[in-house]
């Protein structure tokens, strides 16, 4: 599955299937959250959240390449993440993008 952030593939027609997207919802447990909190104190990178966000990622672009193949795709132009604060500590992600069939 090719996938980029661009609205075309060099070399290539393609036809519209339609929006597609992948989501999650991802958290820390309580011991993790706690060791951020201190890391706050005294600053640097919160290496706990980062590999949550990378998992959250993973996660809901996978979910939407998934989607994509059930429309029978062969691409997804304009690919884009978006995220958001659900909960203290918790980080809804989006993937999303356009499915596209090579013509």
């Amino acid at each position: 599955m090719i996938i980029t952030t661009t609205n075309q593939i060099n070399g290539q027609n393609i036809s519209i299937i339609g929006i597609v997207e992948g989501a999650t919802v991802q958290t820390k447990h309580v011991g993790r959250d706690f060791m951020a909190g201190l890391k706050n104190l005294v600053g640097g990178e919160l290496k706990g959240y980062t590999e949550m966000m990378n998992e959250a990622r993973s996660i809901a672009r996978q979910r939407m390449i998934d989607q994509a193949n059930q429309l029978g795709a062969d691409a997804i132009v304009g690919f884009e993440y978006m995220s958001s604060e659900v909960a203290q500590g918790a980080a809804e992600v989006v993937a999303y993008g356009t499915a596209v069939k090579f013509v």
